[in-house]
């Protein structure tokens, strides 16, 4: 980051102005003449926590992604799939037990599952032979599409809200002032809330894992010279196999939580894979830091875009990426 500075001060000044200009809107008390140009400071605010916790969704998707595909240098794009089975495996297990934590639970050890297979059947008999990875998950992709079609039918499903997290909480975010001065508060579902402290938590916990544990730092090792690994006695397969696993069942993480607070139906696992695939880009690939950051960008980018330029909302996100790509190719926060 402190390169793309040196390199492009002014960029950086504009990203600089535009932060400050965000947390202004947030924070202040919009003047008439603001909301007569833009809509209410409500609508707004809205818009911005909703892409805030779409972030967080996107975060929990794109994390496991960025372990496969950016450290592990496995091509799976049959990881959008691997998100709606997640989804319908923790909808089942809500409906059967009425628990929504242990849908959680069922849908991680499910889906990950699924990844040690995927690693042990497809991933490990190509190892850096990209395009046959990419076709092969492709063309697996399709056939989970089918199944899990066949299985669950092409409905909507919602996963029920538990009691606890039910509701909206008010926030100390002022959305107007009464004439009165009485200040009036912005009031916001308390799950998606949840759902962000919990992403945040994830994300924390996963790069100390990657960065300051021995098993990330045999991980990185592993990547960067696998033999050289093997031949410290590292049974680096078997590691391998647990990293997939959890980058896996954390897609099956985020199905749950899509599944909470938007819908599952088919389609989504095509909608998730491409947005991993541009918060990677945009944050780095192998980075965690850079999955936040990119999730976040990428989230906020369709909400607002949704709101105030809905007809281009997509195009925004694609020309973020393109932006990217032009002025930092290996992501903002990508790896050295």
């Amino acid at each position: 980051m402190t390169r793309f500075i040196e390199r492009h001060p002014a960029w950086a000044l504009i990203a600089l102005i535009a932060v400050a200009l965000l947390l202004w809107l947030i924070l202040a008390v919009w003047p008439p003449g603001l909301e007569e140009a833009i809509g209410r400071k409500r609508v707004f605010l809205n818009a911005v926590l909703n892409g805030i916790t779409l972030g967080a969704l996107y975060f929990l998707v794109a994390s496991g992604f960025t372990l496969i595909f950016g450290l592990m240098r496995n091509v799976n794009l049959a990881h959008g799939s691997l998100y709606l089975f997640g989804g319908y495996v923790g909808y089942a297990i809500s409906v059967w037990t009425g628990s929504w934590i242990l849908g959680f639970i069922i849908a991680f050890v499910a889906v990950a599952l699924v990844g040690i297979v995927l690693q042990i059947a497809v991933f490990r008999r190509m190892e850096g032979q990209d395009l046959r990875q990419t076709m092969v998950t492709i063309g697996l992709s399709i056939v989970f599409a089918d199944l899990m079609l066949w299985a669950f039918g092409g409905d909507f499903y919602q996963i029920q809200t538990p009691s606890w997290l039910i509701g909206p909480v008010e926030l100390p975010l002022v959305t107007a002032v009464k004439s009165s001065g009485e200040a009036v508060y912005l009031r916001y579902p308390l799950v998606r809330l949840v759902i962000f402290v919990a992403a945040i938590v994830i994300g924390i916990v996963m790069w100390l894992a990657l960065n300051r544990t021995r098993v990330g730092m045999m991980v990185r090792a592993g990547v960067d010279d696998r033999d050289m690994l093997a031949a410290t006695g590292v049974p680096i397969q078997l590691v391998f196999v647990a990293v997939f696993a959890l980058g896996a069942g954390l897609a099956g993480i985020a199905g749950v939580v899509g599944g909470t607070f938007q819908s599952i139906s088919p389609g989504e696992d095509t909608r998730f894979l491409l947005a991993s695939l541009v918060v990677v880009i945009v944050g780095g690939m192998g980075s965690i830091p850079g999955a936040a950051l990119g999730a976040v960008i990428i989230g906020l980018a369709e909400q607002l875009g949704s709101v105030y330029i809905p007809t281009y909302a997509i195009v925004v996100t694609f020309l973020i990426m393109v932006l990217v790509l032009a002025l930092r190719p290996q992501g903002l926060l990508a790896r050295r």
